[in-house]
């Protein structure tokens, strides 16, 4: 980060209040990365308010989507956008939301002096997440997806796209970890998808409180159970059978996830730790999760901060050296529930994803008029 350069410093200092996850683990990142993942996690925060917390109607808030992703790509200026937010965002925004809005400007502002391999992987990722996110939006409901299938498109959206633009900015860093782009872009939407099915099976009642349910149908109906009429604490064994399934599969990504960390070469041990940091935490997750069944509220299967210093100890004693870091997941992850072997590697649903990361998207753009088939 410059230190001099009062954009850079909004970005630094905005970031502990929007995300104590990330201001945690993007200063682990080398420095040619901090600033360019910084701004891509402050930019799809902008995404997320514009879609939680501004107008009611669809239409309308599809189009101050639209009009934020010509901002990022610096086809409109961000004043008019955030006056126009300002007018419209809800009661329920935090000050640190509007703050974040306030300062919109400042945030793009970084985007476009990046390198173009940069600023175009960050502007496919905010591109694929506004039109996807939205479109699920429209369709949310107690009642759940209809199918896994649909679980997976959904964590693609929110999480998936993140998983390939941090890809492209590690390639970008390193020419040792572009000698692995291949591998890597095989395991990076597995490895997001195993970190948002942790934080959706966590928030399964804080967003039941909302109104919404992430868990597919189609899984919880091969149990007996109807996703529309289940209450906190009340599902029983049934309820129970369904959860342990979905963290199996989560399991399993995160299996992923590790053989995706362990491609990066061990001495990019900033780029290792940002990601080992995650995985630890999700797969502890991921064990209070299923060892507390009935729970009701995310606080009850929150990491404790002993254990998150226990992560980033033991990680850190072991971050060169693959074996050992297979077996501390091996050890963090025992009786967990294992999906079959064999789980297939989620793709990305849009066309986008067969062309290099930070191509040219001419179909997949939410303004496009093809934008609600992906």
């Amino acid at each position: 980060m410059d230190s001099h350069d009062p954009d850079e410093r909004y970005q630094h200092d905005i970031l502990p209040y929007v995300s104590r996850t990330f201001a945690l683990t993007i200063p682990q990142l080398p420095e040619g990365l901090r600033s360019p993942v910084t701004n891509a996690y402050l930019l799809c925060r902008i995404a997320d308010t514009i879609e939680d917390e501004t107008s009611p109607s669809a239409a309308a808030t599809l189009v101050l989507l639209q009009r934020f992703v010509a901002v990022v790509r610096g086809e409109e200026a961000a004043a008019p956008l955030v006056a126009d937010l300002n007018a419209q965002l809800s009661p329920n925004a935090t000050p640190h939301e509007r703050d974040l809005i306030d300062n919109m400007g400042r945030v793009v502002a970084i985007t476009a002096r990046m390198d173009e391999r940069q600023r175009r992987a960050i502007e496919r990722c905010v591109d694929l997440m506004c039109g996807g996110m939205h479109r699920f939006q429209q369709t949310a409901s107690p009642r759940g997806v209809a199918r896994m299938a649909d679980m997976d498109e959904y964590c693609y959206y929110v999480a998936g796209v993140v998983g390939e633009m941090l890809t492209e900015l590690f390639c970008g860093h390193s020419p040792a970890i572009d000698r692995n782009r291949a591998a890597l872009g095989e395991l990076a939407v597995s490895f997001a998808q195993g970190l948002q099915m942790t934080n959706i099976l966590k928030d399964t009642w804080e967003d039941r409180r909302l109104g919404v349910c992430w868990l597919p149908q189609e899984v919880f109906s091969r149990h007996g159970i109807d996703l529309a009429n289940v209450e906190p604490g009340q599902g029983g064994e049934r309820f129970d059978a369904g959860m342990r399934e979905l963290v199996g599969i989560a399991h399993a990504h995160l299996r992923n996830a590790l053989d995706y960390t362990l491609l990066i070469p061990s001495e990019e041990t900033g780029i290792r730790r940002f990601c080992l940091w995650a995985v630890g935490l999700a797969v502890l997750t991921l064990r209070k999760i299923e060892r507390t069944p009935g729970f009701t509220h995310g606080a009850e299967v929150k990491v404790s901060r002993s254990s998150v210093a226990l992560v980033r100890l033991l990680t850190g004693a072991a971050l060169k050296n693959n074996w050992m870091l297979r077996r501390l997941f091996d050890l963090a992850a025992a009786g967990l529930t294992r999906s079959p072997s064999g789980l297939p590697l989620p793709q990305s649903p849009v066309k986008a994803s067969t062309q290099p990361i930070g191509a040219p998207m001419a179909s997949t753009s939410v303004y496009s008029p093809r934008r609600s088939a992906p």
